[in-house]
C-alpha cells in the first residue's frame, strides 16, 4: 500500500530551511559562473543518446516518443552539454563555456541536483579553480584530492597490475607487482613527493609530472594527491578532482574527451552541499 504522502524512494524533498538553502546556492553559483564568462545551458530532460554515455545502460530510465523511439530520461547532463552545444548551437554562440542547474534521473527513481560547467577546449587548472571558488561562496573549504585516470591504465596495461586491485587499493598486492619504484608510487600524498621524480619510468614520470603542474598551478591548501585512485569514470581520460568534507563528496571534475571533443569540466553535487550545511547548522 503507497500512503498518500509517500515518495519513491531516492527521491528529492526540500521545504523550509532546506529549500531556502538550496535556492541560495543556486544562485550564488549563477551569479558567480555568469561573472566568470559562463552561459547558461538547460539541456532536455528527455534524450536520445544517453546510453552512449554509460557502459552499461541499466542505468537508465526508459520511455519512447510519438514515433516509439526509445526515449532516456537525463542521467548525464555532460555528455549532453558538450554534444548539444558543439553539434547543435555551434555555429551560432561562440562561448565556449557553460554552465548548467538541474537534476539527472537514474534507475529506477534516484533524483540527484547538480551545478555543473563544461568548457570546450579548457584546461584542469580554470575548472578546478572555479569549484573552490563556488564552494567557498558556501563557506565550505573541502579536502581536494588530484588523480590522473592514465597511470592506473598504464599500471594495468604495461606493469600487469589489475584494475580491480588499484579500485580497492589493497596495498600489499599493489607492493607484489615488484617494481622498483613503485613503493614510492604508493607513497605519494602531497605536491612536496612530487619534487624529484627521476626514479619512475618515463610513462609514468609524464603523467605524474601532469599532476605536478596542474597542482601547482591551482595551488590550493587543503590538497592531497592519489596517483593510483581508480574508479570507472566515463569519459574522464587524464587529470580528475574530488572535494569532500568528512564523508561527504561535495564536488567532482576533470579532463574528458567525449565525441573527439577535448574539454574540462566539473560537477557540484547540491544534495550533498545542501546536507552538510544543515548538518553543520544543527552543530551550532
Amino acid at each position: 500500500m503507497i500512503f498518500e504522502h509517500e515518495i519513491p524512494s531516492g527521491s528529492r524533498l526540500y521545504f523550509g530551511k532546506s529549500a531556502k538553502l538550496k535556492r541560495e546556492i543556486e544562485n550564488n553559483a549563477s551569479d558567480t559562473l555568469s561573472a566568470l564568462g559562463f552561459e547558461e545551458i538547460v539541456t532536455p530532460i528527455f534524450s536520445y543518446h544517453q546510453h552512449e554515455s554509460f557502459e552499461k545502460s541499466n542505468a537508465l530510465v526508459r520511455l519512447n516518443d510519438e514515433s516509439n523511439h526509445e526515449v532516456t530520461l537525463r542521467a548525464d547532463s555532460t555528455a549532453d552539454v558538450v554534444r548539444i552545444v558543439t553539434k547543435r548551437l555551434g555555429r551560432s554562440m561562440e562561448s565556449k563555456k557553460w554552465f548548467y542547474i538541474q537534476p539527472t534521473v537514474t534507475y529506477p527513481t534516484k533524483e540527484q541536483y547538480q551545478i555543473g560547467a563544461e568548457v570546450m577546449d579548457g584546461n584542469f587548472e580554470e575548472v578546478a579553480r572555479t569549484t573552490v571558488a563556488l564552494l567557498k561562496k558556501l563557506d565550505i573549504k573541502p579536502i581536494m584530492q588530484i588523480s590522473n585516470i592514465r597511470i592506473p591504465h598504464l599500471l594495468n596495461e604495461k606493469y600487469g597490475i589489475s584494475l580491480e586491485v588499484l579500485k580497492s587499493m589493497h596495498i600489499e598486492q599493489i607492493l607484489c607487482a615488484n617494481l622498483p619504484w613503485m613503493e614510492s608510487l604508493v607513497s605519494i600524498n602531497s605536491v612536496n613527493d612530487l619534487e624529484d621524480l627521476s626514479l619512475f619510468p618515463e610513462d609514468i614520470k609524464t603523467e605524474l609530472e601532469k599532476i605536478k603542474a596542474a597542482a601547482q598551478k591551482v595551488n590550493y591548501s587543503a590538497m592531497v594527491i592519489s596517483p593510483l585512485f581508480y574508479a570507472k569514470l566515463r569519459y574522464y581520460d587524464s587529470l580528475t578532482f574530488r572535494m569532500f568534507e568528512e564523508n561527504a563528496l561535495l564536488a567532482t571534475g576533470g579532463i574528458y574527451t567525449i565525441d573527439n571533443v577535448e574539454a574540462a569540466g566539473f560537477a557540484l553535487y547540491t544534495d550533498e552541499c545542501i546536507a552538510y550545511k544543515m548538518e553543520k547548522m544543527s552543530r551550532e
